[in-house]
């Protein structure tokens, strides 16, 4: 795609993306249009000249993967871009910084708890079931998933908060536990 019509994209003029990239102006990309363009290019806005997050803030990787709140999807584990969380919201989810990644959610078997297109803070350190479940972010074959879970000793119980999907119960060995969903995103 042209620069042209990234500008375009983000609201500007034709000549203003060509501008920046062969000229430095502006000097730095607007928060809203650098999120814009590495959103679209798949890229972390750090390659965009986003500032390094100061000591309280923590650039969580934000993967391409998308939990499907459903019937699953094969997973992209690419590194989107990093999402900015403060560290206090991380230690209140009790997960460490070096463990968490961002992901989005997709379809409406999570419903009304997780909805389509939410981000879920993921701890990668939390992979084993607590006895009483709770929501993860699971791979069952070549899916991923995120779906309440409760253990029964061999057995798990896959639950969809939606009424209108049914309840599974299938050997432990069948999935792997990516992580516990530990924070949910979500945009107003």
């Amino acid at each position: 795609m042209a620069l042209s019509a990234l500008s375009r994209m983000v609201g500007r003029n034709q000549a203003y993306l060509g501008q920046f990239v062969s000229r430095g102006s502006p000097r730095v990309l607007p928060e809203r249009e650098r999120r814009m363009l590495a959103d679209f290019l798949a890229i972390d806005e750090a390659l965009l000249g986003a500032p390094t997050p100061p000591d309280d803030v923590v650039a969580v990787p934000w993967l391409a993967v998308k939990a499907a709140a459903g019937v699953g999807q094969v997973p992209d584990e690419r590194v989107l871009r990093t999402e900015r969380l403060p560290r206090a919201a991380l230690r209140g989810a009790g997960v460490a910084p070096e463990a968490a990644s961002v992901i989005a959610v997709t379809g409406e078997s999570m419903a009304p708890t997780l909805r389509d297109g939410d981000r879920l803070l993921v701890d990668a350190s939390a992979r084993r079931l607590a006895a009483r479940g709770g929501i993860y972010v699971v791979r069952r074959g070549d899916t991923v998933l995120v779906k309440r879970l409760v253990p029964h000793g061999d057995m798990v119980e896959i639950r969809s908060d939606n009424p209108l999907w049914p309840v599974e119960q299938v050997p432990l060995a069948e999935i792997e536990v990516i992580g516990r969903a530990t924070l949910l995103l979500r945009r107003l």
